[in-house]
């Protein structure tokens, strides 16, 4: 059931909404196997009605089951929002869909979190990779000779005086 607000129930005072949100109910699909969603989305916000729109405020977290980029070694990450805001027009060409006096959040809440993901996700910091098995074959490649001086170009260049 997405995460739905009564526009009736904004009339008088602001709503509080806890809880969670399935990890179906969000429809993201990463398509990428290094990032997983590992469960489900959790809030706690406050939605209040103003003037022309919606202010929703409060956080948002969600775990992530990540794969290493660089050591492949799988890990838990946690997106988190907070604080979390959002203005939702009930007026103009940005204004979202009112469906039954109720408008879903669902679509604010599911852009923010996947601007969060992250683009290369390393378990630590410094993940120095994959070990090389000892005595197997090293991947680096080596140069031939001692590195280039430079060329004739860089030569002239450095010559001149700023």
């Amino acid at each position: 059931m997405p995460l739905l607000v009564n526009l009736r129930h904004l009339e008088a005072n602001s709503v509080r909404l806890e809880g969670e949100l399935p990890v179906s109910e969000l429809d993201i699909d990463p398509q990428d196997d290094i990032i997983q969603l590992a469960h489900p989305l959790e809030y706690n916000l406050e939605v209040e009605k103003l003037e022309g729109g919606v202010l929703i405020q409060g956080r948002l977290s969600l775990d992530l089951e990540c794969q290493c980029v660089r050591c492949l070694k799988t890990f838990e990450y946690r997106v988190e929002l907070d604080p979390w805001t959002s203005l939702l027009p009930l007026e103009g060409e940005d204004a979202v869909e009112v469906v039954n006096d109720c408008i879903d959040l669902t679509p604010t809440i599911r852009e923010d979190i996947l601007l969060e993901f992250p683009q290369h996700p390393l378990c630590q910091r410094d993940c120095r990779g994959l070990r090389s098995a000892p005595g197997g074959k090293s991947k680096t490649v080596s140069s031939s000779g001692p590195p280039e001086e430079g060329s004739p170009a860089w030569k002239e260049l450095n010559k001149l005086k700023f």
